[in-house]
């Protein structure tokens, strides 16, 4: 019997294609990816989750033409499992794969320990603080997932030499709640923390100085937490200095805890490579240039890339962006503070109970949710979530009902859950 595809033309949002597909068990094509670009294809990173995937998944199978332009992916039985390594490359952030780690390790058998290397920190995906200061606990409030969730940062790295490192274990579900998540509440709070990497400590003092200068005219709980990494630095070797792998680098994550338990997030990092050196007084090859911080293209380029999540996107857009630039085209830290914190602010006007990031996946979840109603209420809708709605009534059968609150700007959607159940899992 012929074997009955999914099937997509383009690249847009192929990692919640190859997500639902490894869900709902059923074969996925992609026809026509990105060939009207200069380099057309599948993008390294893209390949990357897919070889992460093949570690979590037993049995899966993947044609690629020779051209790159054409994709059949076969899922797997997710087996989950220890002592998983995966290096993320430095193409794209590990938040790229995370989020996609997350939504399948929950059905796998075996509870997921997983260890990724890469870049932790970087202008276009969501930092692995927002994962762990946000994503998570609403895994753990919301969705009824309350035991084993743990993310370990190890060691953070910069685009472009990467070198971060962290620890990311995750229980089984039987499976998930069902949920009314409406209430969005008033921001109570605001934590936050500020990293430097291989550049001086003061670093995260002059983030800190500026975001508090800006959340403190609005609320007086605000905290913020420095993180300062040596790196791997500089050291001797045989009577010689050599240059390691570790990219200089700085960003800020900020969250706003609301009445209601809501988590909103925003995050930026600097690939300070280029600028820190000269900071420095060094000198870095080619290999260890950064790219100027407000790119409007991901990685991926050209129409088709993923969106970029996070509030570098948001950020690099707009072209309303006076700040000033450090040598090197790198955002100088007060004025990095002062945009995370402005991202933050928007978010929270922009209103729902979970930011512009998280949007796909709470989606995602509710589609793969009991055969019951949830209700959730979102801000207005990034180009991403929309694809994922189609894309989970392709794989599932899942619509939403959509109704628009003109008042307050805000959407609320509501859904029966496809039921999905981990049947490897013990009901009691």
């Amino acid at each position: 019997m012929p074997t009955q595809y999914v099937r997509f033309s383009g690249a847009a949002d192929l990692r919640m294609r190859l997500v639902c597909a490894t869900l709902s068990g059923r074969a996925l094509r992609v026809d026509d990816i990105r060939v009207n670009d200069q380099s057309p294809g599948v993008r390294d990173y893209e390949a990357s989750l897919l070889r992460l995937l093949d570690k979590l998944t037993n049995g899966m199978a993947v044609e690629i033409n020779e051209s790159g332009t054409a994709l059949k992916y076969k899922p797997g039985i997710v087996t989950g499992g220890r002592r998983i390594n995966h290096d993320c490359g430095a193409s794209r952030g590990m938040g790229y794969f995370l989020e996609a780690v997350l939504s399948v390790a929950l059905f796998a058998k075996k509870a997921v320990e997983v260890t990724l290397t890469g870049i932790t920190n970087d202008e276009a995906e969501m930092s692995v603080d927002t994962f762990r200061t946000v994503t998570l606990p609403m895994l753990k409030r919301q969705f009824g997932i309350e035991e084993g969730l743990s993310l370990q940062i190890v060691k953070r790295g910069s685009a472009p030499g990467a070198g971060g490192e962290i620890l990311l274990k995750l229980p089984i579900a039987k499976e998930l709640k069902n949920i009314d998540w409406t209430d969005e509440g008033l921001v109570k709070r605001v934590r936050g923390v500020a990293f430097t990497l291989r550049v001086s400590p003061q670093t995260g003092n002059r983030l800190v100085d500026a975001a508090r200068g800006v959340l403190n005219k609005f609320l007086p709980d605000v905290y913020i937490f420095t993180d300062h990494h040596p790196g791997d630095g500089r050291d001797g070797g045989g009577g010689k200095w050599r240059v390691k792998k570790s990219t200089p680098g700085f960003g800020l994550s900020l969250v706003a805890e609301t009445t209601t338990g809501c988590l909103i997030g925003a995050d930026i990092a600097s690939s300070a490579a280029k600028a820190a050196a000269e900071e420095l007084g060094s000198t870095f090859g080619d290999d260890e240039g950064g790219e100027a911080l407000g790119g409007t293209e991901g990685p991926g380029g050209g129409a088709g890339s993923d969106e970029m999540m996070g509030a570098g996107g948001l950020l690099s857009g707009g072209g309303g962006n006076t700040s000033r630039r450090g040598r090197g085209g790198v955002m100088v830290p007060e004025d990095l503070g002062a945009a995370v914190t402005e991202a933050l602010v928007a978010e929270v006007q922009r209103g729902g109970v979970v930011d512009s990031s998280h949007q796909p996946l709470v989606l995602l979840l509710m589609a793969i949710g009991p055969e019951q109603i949830s209700r959730v209420r979102l801000g207005q809708l990034t180009p991403r979530a929309v694809q994922t709605l189609r894309v989970v009534k392709a794989f599932f059968g899942v619509t939403f009902n959509i109704q628009p609150e003109h008042d307050s700007g805000t959407v609320f959607l509501s859904t029966v859950g496809a039921g999905i159940k981990n049947i490897s899992r013990r009901a009691t």
